[in-house]
């Protein structure tokens, strides 16, 4: 097992396709850290606080000893590392540019507010020194479940830190909780997600299954009437979502641990496809290739 130089505070958590990456972490919990579906960051030790400047800087030092031009992508954890001031990642890049030589990709977390905090001109100057995909965590765009879960922001606020996203030319990959609505809040949980998808036109959109391995007492502290839905009930959700979506060119997925159904494409042009498989599945789950609940994880 490989050894990497860095002090990770546990558990660690990271995008499924940042697998391969080194998770470089520059804060530790995140600085909102009030979403009532989130469960990530609640541990005492995963109390938010930005990492020193020389710690980090010495991380990268000591990973270009060990791992010199190997380390081919980058992650900046934890869950906010947009947070930081623009001079504080600016040092960060710049870094793994001179020290980290064969890296061609650095991600992170992404909260909207923290990018309505920059200005366009600031973020063009992070795209510059290699930030070039940010994991947004959307949820939902319908503003009465945003309330509900304490998300802290609105269609509006996070449709603005999308654009401005784009306008500096970062990738943005964007996550919707499928279920987040629970059985009231179903149908505009899911349109007007659609409608906030639309808007953006993201270059990535993923949905992960809502789920709480620590039990439901803390969404329900401000909606006492969530409701899960069913499995097939996840699944027709889904389908109002892809139905309302009118994407270009994103590439979708539905694989993460939480998904019952896995489903991949690129959209628009794979629709008709995902549509088909879903309805096929809703019609019988039993013959669908879903996953086993034993299977499903976080």
């Amino acid at each position: 097992m490989t050894i990497v130089p860095i002090r990770y505070v546990e558990p660690v958590f990271r995008p499924p396709s940042e697998a391969d990456s080194l998770i470089l972490p520059v804060t530790d919990g995140c600085s909102w850290n009030q979403c009532t579906f989130c469960e990530m960051y609640t541990a005492p030790q995963k109390r938010f606080r930005p990492r020193s400047e020389e710690e980090v800087l010495e991380s990268i030092r000591r990973c270009s000893e060990k791992f010199g031009k190997s380390i081919k992508r980058v992650f900046l954890a934890d869950g906010d590392a947009m947070t930081l001031s623009v001079r504080r990642l600016a040092t960060v890049l710049d870094a793994i540019q001179r020290d980290l030589p064969g890296v061609r990709r650095v991600s992170s977390y992404c909260l909207p507010r923290n990018v309505r905090k920059k200005s366009a001109a600031e973020l063009r100057e992070l795209a510059d020194l290699g930030l070039s995909l940010v994991y947004v965590g959307a949820e939902s765009g319908d503003d009465e479940v945003l309330a509900r879960v304490n998300k802290g922001e609105s269609f509006a606020t996070t449709r603005e830190a999308l654009e401005k996203l784009q306008e500096a030319g970062i990738k943005r990959s964007v996550m919707i909780l499928n279920g987040l609505g629970g059985q009231t809040l179903t149908r505009q949980h899911a349109l007007n997600s659609a409608a906030l998808m639309n808007a953006a036109q993201p270059e990535y959109l993923a949905t992960l299954v809502v789920s709480f391995p620590k039990g439901e007492a803390r969404l329900r502290t401000n909606f006492p009437g969530w409701e899960p839905l069913s499995v097939v009930g996840l699944m027709q959700e889904m389908e109002l979502f892809l139905s309302a979506l009118d994407l270009k060119r994103t590439v979708f997925r539905s694989d993460h641990a939480s998904n019952w159904l896995v489903l991949r494409g690129t959209l628009g042009a794979d629709k008709p496809r995902l549509l088909h498989e879903l309805r096929a599945a809703i019609v019988a789950p039993e013959a669908a290739p879903l996953r086993p609940a034993w299977a499903r994880g976080v």
